[in-house]
């Protein structure tokens, strides 16, 4: 029972950020010209066409999996050149889940001084996994690492030899990250990771 009732409280969240953050991705690649996304069926805010269902079983039994990722074709960007292209769609995504965190954080902020009103008691707790399950989001897929969005983001801003380099990876990424995962070595960035992004937009909140 306890199972099911945190599973109807974060499932929403999850979906939520999930589908938001490959909207994102799609919607950016839409308007640079890559119309890839679009054909796909990925411009949309339906949970459906973004879900990855063994990544989503994977994510409810063992808490992490992952969502169907939008495709990209670089080579029809416009106006930009394909690795900044590439950097500015990357960013999108965890850009996305970061302004639904804020957004929730600052409904948290406007909802304490009614909580005890029997619909903010409703309320009020599907806020909080939004807050950190967008944060989580956002704070792994920053991680440099191929094939997660912040190897693309540090490619975008290396010079050409390093982007290519780190391009070059991505074939081993899978493997790369299930050994990082396994050994720890992403919760040893991702925790302190998650907690500075929180810190900054419970600032940006206060304001």
């Amino acid at each position: 029972m306890e199972w099911l009732i945190d599973t109807l409280v974060w499932l929403p969240a999850i979906l939520v950020g999930l589908t938001f953050h490959e909207f994102a991705h799609g919607l950016v690649a839409h308007r640079l010209g890559d119309s890839t996304p679009a054909r796909q069926g990925r411009l949309t805010l339906n949970p459906l066409p973004h879900i990855d269902w063994l990544g989503f079983l994977m994510l409810m039994v063992f808490k992490f999996g992952w969502a169907k990722p939008v495709q990209v074709n670089p080579y029809n960007f416009q106006n930009i050149s394909q690795k900044t292209g590439m950097m500015l769609v990357s960013l999108a995504g965890p850009g996305m889940n970061l302004i639904i965190a804020l957004l929730s954080m600052a409904a948290l902020k406007m909802l304490i001084p009614y909580q005890d009103a029997i619909w903010a008691a409703i309320i009020i707790p599907l806020f909080i996994p939004l807050i950190y399950i967008n944060l989580i989001l956002a704070a792994f897929n920053l991680l440099p690492v191929p094939p997660l969005d912040g190897s693309k983001i540090l490619a975008g801003i290396l010079p050409d030899a390093g982007a290519n380099w780190l391009y070059s990876l991505e074939q081993y990424g899978p493997l790369i990250l299930l050994l990082l995962i396994v050994t720890n070595a992403v919760g040893k960035i991702l925790w302190p990771l998650v907690n500075f992004l929180y810190g900054i937009l419970n600032l940006v909140v206060a304001l």
